[in-house]
């Protein structure tokens, strides 16, 4: 199910939705640049970017393409917001990768660097996700699988993570103690931010919203 686009809000939603991007471009390149292990998801995309002769943003891309097929067959709502999710986050984080240096041997920034990028990424998907134009294929995946079996979203979350991280590992990924620490704490990172920002994944669709549908809106 596609999510019909609201015109009279799309400009405001487009920069509130880019910001969210901005900051996960950031929390990615933040954990790879702190060499104390990645999030599951950078682990494995950062295996296969050289073993395909491409930056880690466009393995980014690849992958969140091959996530969303992933989504669409579980049924869960999509918009504009998904397809811009995975087309923008990819370039944000070779923007960031480009300006920010790699650290070694200073194990007080590299921590904090970590920590930092966790924070970052659980008010990145509260803020992008709360536009509701459709979550970002990762994030959809993990919705969808809270809508299915009724667990909590740092359920849903975890059990992505731990799949991922598991074959990126094997693959030759940048696997560490700070992947460990991303996987316990993103979760309850992510939900923080949902109540920060008061957001409500899957609230039924307002009667606008269904006479937009009926009226041909896309």
């Amino acid at each position: 199910m596609f999510k019909p686009i609201r015109w009279n809000t799309f400009i405001r939603d487009f920069i509130r939705i880019q910001i969210g991007f901005l900051l996960f471009g950031l929390a990615i390149t933040l954990m790879i640049r702190g060499n104390l292990g990645t999030s599951a998801w950078a682990v494995l995309e950062v295996a296969l970017a050289p073993k395909l002769h491409i930056s880690i943003g466009t393995m980014t891309v690849v992958m969140g393409f091959m996530v969303l097929s992933g989504a669409l067959l579980m049924r869960e709502k999509l918009g504009w917001g998904t397809l811009a999710n995975i087309l923008s986050i990819g370039p944000w984080e070779d923007f960031w990768l480009w300006i920010i240096p790699s650290i070694k041997n200073n194990l007080p920034l590299q921590i904090g660097m970590l920590l930092l990028s966790i924070f970052l990424m659980g008010l990145a998907s509260a803020i992008y996700i709360g536009v509701d134009a459709g979550a970002g294929p990762r994030d959809s995946m993990m919705l969808a699988i809270k809508r299915i079996t009724g667990i909590s979203i740092r359920a849903a979350r975890a059990i992505i993570e731990v799949t991922v991280v598991s074959i990126g590992w094997w693959l030759g990924g940048p696997a560490g103690v700070g992947t460990v620490i991303y996987a316990l704490l993103v979760g309850p990172s992510v939900q923080w931010g949902f109540k920060i920002f008061k957001v409500q994944p899957h609230k039924p669709m307002e009667p606008e919203v269904f006479a937009g549908i009926e009226g041909g809106a896309e």
